[in-house]
């Protein structure tokens, strides 16, 4: 798909060369998730929508696997389902905060869930695979950021409830990657704690 937002589909014989941007460099020094109920209209529009899946899809897949799949639960569609995980949760013994849960999956104007899918009988590791649909996950939030648009990216207990995952068509072996929701941030997200990279970062000596 060719979309006026988003360069032509590469051909498979054209050099990609590497892309210098200290925008880009900048924004992803200072990327920041949203909180997910802060997520307000408008949303992205349908052009954008597929500029976001198309920029999702483009991630590291050892293998060349497609080791996923995205579900996007339109806004008619999402008031459905929520109302019938409503009907799950209170069945669970922690009903009431499962149901309060929920406002995080009803507020956002645009939600994509990406399930991962590994080949389990293959030579590429399952562990490569599920990483391969976390980067899904990564490159949506990108691809809202530089729309201008907020992200986030949870999972909740809707995303390993039995019943739920059924609700949502999952299938066997598969599980859900994340929720990533997109919309419009009501404010600005505050700065969090990051590692130091001290703490995090070590030298191979031999």
């Amino acid at each position: 798909m060719s979309l006026a937002i988003l360069p032509a589909e590469p051909d498979l014989t054209d050099a990609l060369p590497a892309q210098p941007s200290p925008e880009r460099l900048k924004a992803l020094a200072l990327r920041r998730s949203s909180s997910a109920q802060a997520l307000a209209q408008p949303g992205p529009t349908p052009e954008e929508q597929a500029a976001i899946l198309r920029v999702g899809a483009r991630v590291p897949d050892h293998g060349k696997l497609t080791p996923w799949r995205f579900i996007v639960i339109p806004p008619a569609a999402k008031t459905a389902l929520v109302a019938q995980l409503k009907t799950i949760a209170a069945g669970r013994p922690d009903a009431e905060t499962a149901t309060a849960k929920l406002a995080k999956l009803a507020v956002p104007p645009f939600t994509v869930v990406v399930v991962s899918q590994p080949a389990r009988d293959h030579k590429i590791p399952a562990w490569e695979q599920e990483l391969s649909a976390g980067a899904v996950c990564m490159n949506l939030l990108h691809a809202a950021d530089a729309l201008g648009y907020g992200g986030s990216w949870i999972t909740d207990w809707y995303a390993y409830d039995a019943d739920a995952v059924k609700l949502l068509g999952l299938e066997d072996g598969e599980r859900v990657a994340g929720f990533v929701h997109v919309g419009t941030q009501a404010a600005a997200p505050l700065e969090r704690a990051r590692p130091d990279l001290g703490d995090v970062v070590s030298y191979w000596a031999g």
